[in-house]
């Protein structure tokens, strides 16, 4: 069975790193999109940042460009997310995502999602 377990989330504080992991397991992603996503308290999920396939093109939301960077290890069939100068608008739950069965990389339609890790920024 398919699934992205998500890890490396805490706490830290405003201008911090944290480093994302997203593993799969169940099959092989390096010829599919994956991405990750955010939802805050009281908001709606949205897009950090994808991946078209491994060596492919990637993009980020304008709110995390320059600070965040997303990468794949296909050995470990694993997506990370690398977070520096975190803001406390950084603060939710990220998911990772994997399949793109829309048309929009920056949209929702993976089929896949992980069950999300939290990362908090405190001022």
């Amino acid at each position: 069975q398919v699934q992205l377990v998500e890890s490396g989330g805490g706490s830290v504080q405003a201008g911090g790193s944290l480093r994302l992991s997203c593993a799969a397991s169940g099959r092989t992603f390096s010829r599919d999109a994956m991405g990750w996503f955010r939802q805050a308290p009281g908001k709606e999920r949205e897009f950090v940042a994808t991946n078209t396939w491994s060596g492919g093109s990637t993009y980020y939301a304008d709110s995390v460009k320059g600070r965040f960077t997303v990468s794949r290890d296909n050995a470990k069939n694993t997506l990370y997310l690398q977070m520096n100068s975190l803001k406390p608008d950084d603060t939710a739950v990220y998911y990772c995502a994997a399949e793109l069965r829309g048309t929009s990389y920056y949209s929702g339609s993976y089929r896949y999602w992980g069950q999300g890790t939290q990362v908090t920024v405190s001022s």
